[in-house]
C-alpha cells in the first residue's frame, strides 16, 4: 500500500484566528498563497511517479475532509497533478477536523472563560492532569474521539483497496492525519500527545503491507509564505468560488 497523507494549504485560520468566529470553522476558507501551496504538493506527487518508472500506470484514488478549506487545498493539489493520474475524488466526513464544541468558534482562553467559566475551568484542568489527547472540550471531540473515526474510515479505505490497485492521497487536517499514522505505525497515545502537526501541504508517506507493517516518511513540506504577502483576511484569501470539480 502507498498513501500520501496532505494537510490541507494555508487557510484564514491559520493567520488569524478571528476567521473561526466570523465563518465558522467548516467554513473557514484557503488563502490564495494556500492553494499555490497545494498546487505545488500535487507537483510533488506527479513528480514521486514521475522518477518511478516501475510506478507507470499507477492511478490516485483521492479522498478529502468535507470542509472548505480541504475541499478547496484538494482543487489545487489536481491542478498539480496530470489528470491521467487520478482514478477518483472522494469526500468522507469521517476526515473532518477535531470538533472542539462550544469553543469550536472562540479561540481565545479569555472569552473562553468568561461565556463558559465551568467548563472552561474542568476543560483546561483535565488538560493539564490528563493531556491533550484525554481532555474533551464540552461538547466536543478530544483526540483520541477523531482516532477513533479515522480507524473507521480506514477500515473502509483498505477494503476498497483491496479491489482494486489505486494508490491513496487523504487530504484533511493537522489531528487527523497523525491520527491515521498513529493507527498505521501502531504508535501510542503519548506519541499522538508530543507528536506536532505538520506543516501546511506537508506529504506524509506511508507505505508497507499488513505482514510486514509500514513507514512513514515525510516526502515534502510546504512552501513558506513570502513576507511581503499581505495578511489581511478579508483580502487575501483564494475565495469561496472554488468548487471541487467546477
Amino acid at each position: 500500500m502507498r498513501m500520501f497523507i496532505v494537510r490541507h494549504g494555508e487557510s484564514l485560520g491559520n493567520i488569524h484566528e478571528s476567521a473561526y468566529a466570523d465563518r465558522q470553522d467548516h467554513n473557514v476558507p484557503e488563502t490564495q498563497w494556500g492553494y499555490e501551496q497545494m498546487v505545488g504538493a500535487g507537483k510533488h506527487i506527479d513528480q514521486y511517479y514521475e522518477d518511478r518508472p516501475e510506478l507507470a500506470g499507477r492511478k490516485l484514488r483521492v479522498w478529502h475532509s468535507p470542509m472548505l478549506r480541504t475541499v478547496q487545498s484538494t482543487e489545487g493539489l489536481l491542478q498539480g497533478l496530470s489528470p491521467d493520474r487520478i482514478e477518483s475524488v472522494r469526500e468522507d466526513y469521517l476526515l473532518r477536523e477535531q470538533d472542539f464544541g462550544l469553543f469550536s468558534d472562540i479561540t481565545s482562553k479569555e472569552e473562553q472563560a468568561r461565556l463558559f467559566p465551568i467548563e472552561s475551568t474542568k476543560y483546561e484542568r483535565c488538560r493539564e492532569k490528563q493531556g491533550k489527547c484525554y481532555a474533551r472540550p464540552p461538547g466536543g471531540e478530544n483526540r483520541l474521539d477523531v482516532a477513533q473515526r479515522t480507524r473507521i474510515f480506514k477500515d473502509t479505505m483498505m477494503r476498497d483497496l483491496e479491489r482494486g490497485q489505486e494508490d491513496i492521497v487523504i487530504v484533511a487536517h493537522g489531528v487527523t492525519n497523525r491520527a491515521l499514522e498513529m493507527d498505521f505505525l501502531h504508535k501510542g497515545v503519548k506519541w499522538f500527545e508530543d507528536s506536532p502537526n505538520p506543516g501546511n501541504a506537508d506529504i506524509t508517506l506511508i507505505e508497507g503491507d499488513r505482514e510486514r507493517g509500514y513507514t512513514a516518511t515525510r516526502i515534502y513540506e510546504g512552501k513558506t509564505r513570502p513576507k511581503t504577502m499581505p495578511k489581511d483576511y478579508k483580502s487575501a484569501p483564494y475565495g469561496e468560488s472554488i468548487v471541487l470539480g467546477g
